[in-house]
């Protein structure tokens, strides 16, 4: 679950942080290693001008150490502007944890975790990501009140896929609206890549609304599973990117638009939940702009997650959480229009407003 894609032996000639290629003026980064109990972890916490950095924790099998600052590097600066352009008081931090979360994950594991994000005395803030639960989160909570995404029982917001899933719906029907003139779905042809907790839910709006359904996965039991649960159609075929769809919607690996796949795409838009899906955002960004494919900014329209988390922070409740996750739709139509007005990438013009406000901020308190 890597978000770029590049040579391990090629950063092993970079110097270990500050050199690595998606090092962003990073404020912290943390190791955190515990032999008792097998723990490796890695906290990154990119900018907190906006407020304390809030990220979820990912647990994968990486191929290499770099590989996970690699991919934790580039996931806390995408939460840094996922949080400022949604307008949360947040800054963007991440957690990766080195080991197979269906074998190496235990109760002891987590709680020592824990107790490293304690000891950032609330710089950072987590939440539940990939390879993790809620019950994860609930054990975190154990021993530090830095963690959201509890469960609901336990005064906290619950699982956040829904809500993720919710707004990369609400983005994906804006860039329909931009692309096809209607946000209607019904009768569209939507490859969804990655069908985990958001995927499934985003598959069931579509479902809903009488989308056509494609789904591929690398897990052959969850593709039966969630093909006989929604009628929806497994893919077959051998690439995936050269299918003759209306949208792909990328909801696992990151970097999936990369120098490979890029001018293989016939989708016409672009828009899912996963995280850094441009390999590079300037370049790859710039080709679907010259192609007039329509790319939802990911850090934009996966927000939902984060807006559903930070309510148990501020206090809001479910009505609030879905008016602010529907307005991931206002803000999709916005953020492209004026790209096209600017001439620049949807990805540029997203970062533009999200580092705009960043620098308000940081002018504020200077003075």
């Amino acid at each position: 679950m890597v978000s770029d894609i590049i040579n391990a032996n090629d950063l092993k000639k970079m110097d270990p942080v500050f050199g690595q290629v998606s090092f962003d003026n990073h404020e912290q980064i943390v190791f955190c290693n515990d032999k008792d109990t097998g723990l490796k972890a890695i906290i990154g916490i990119h900018n907190t001008v906006l407020g304390p950095a809030l990220g979820g924790t990912r647990m994968w099998q990486y191929n290499n150490e770099w590989e996970a600052l690699n991919d934790v590097l580039r996931l806390s600066r995408g939460m840094t502007f996922k949080s400022a352009i949604t307008g949360l008081n947040l800054g963007g931090g991440k957690a990766v944890i080195i080991g197979d979360a269906k074998t190496q994950k235990t109760p002891e594991l987590m709680k020592r975790f824990g107790e490293f994000v304690h000891s950032l005395s609330g710089r950072y803030i987590t939440a539940e990501d990939v390879g993790m639960e809620t019950a994860d989160m609930d054990l975190v909570r154990e021993v530090t009140p830095y963690v959201t995404g509890i469960s609901e029982s336990k005064g906290g917001a619950g699982n956040p896929s829904p809500i993720t899933a919710y707004g990369v719906f609400m983005g994906m029907k804006a860039a329909a609206k931009y692309k096809f003139g209607s946000e209607i779905l019904e009768d569209r042809t939507v490859l969804v890549q990655g069908i985990g907790h958001v995927g499934e839910s985003l598959v069931e709006h579509l479902t809903n609304e009488g989308a056509k359904v494609i789904i591929t996965d690398i897990n052959q039991e969850r593709l039966q599973e969630v093909s006989q649960k929604y009628d929806a159609s497994i893919y077959t075929g051998n690439d995936l990117f050269s299918e003759e769809v209306d949208i792909y919607a990328p909801c696992a690996l990151g970097a999936t638009i990369n120098d490979d796949t890029i001018n293989k795409l016939k989708a016409k838009v672009i828009a899912g939940a996963a995280n850094n899906q441009l390999a590079i955002e300037e370049k790859h960004g710039a080709i679907l702009q010259e192609r007039g494919i329509v790319y939802a900014p990911d850090f934009l329209i996966n927000a939902g997650g984060i807006i559903n988390v930070y309510a148990e922070l501020e206090g809001y409740d479910k009505k609030e959480i879905m008016r602010k996750t529907e307005n991931i739709y206002n803000t999709t139509l916005e953020i492209l229009s004026n790209a096209e007005t600017n001439k620049i990438t949807t990805n540029r013009a997203a970062l533009n407003i999200a580092q705009s406000r960043i620098e308000n901020r940081k002018k504020e308190n200077s003075k």
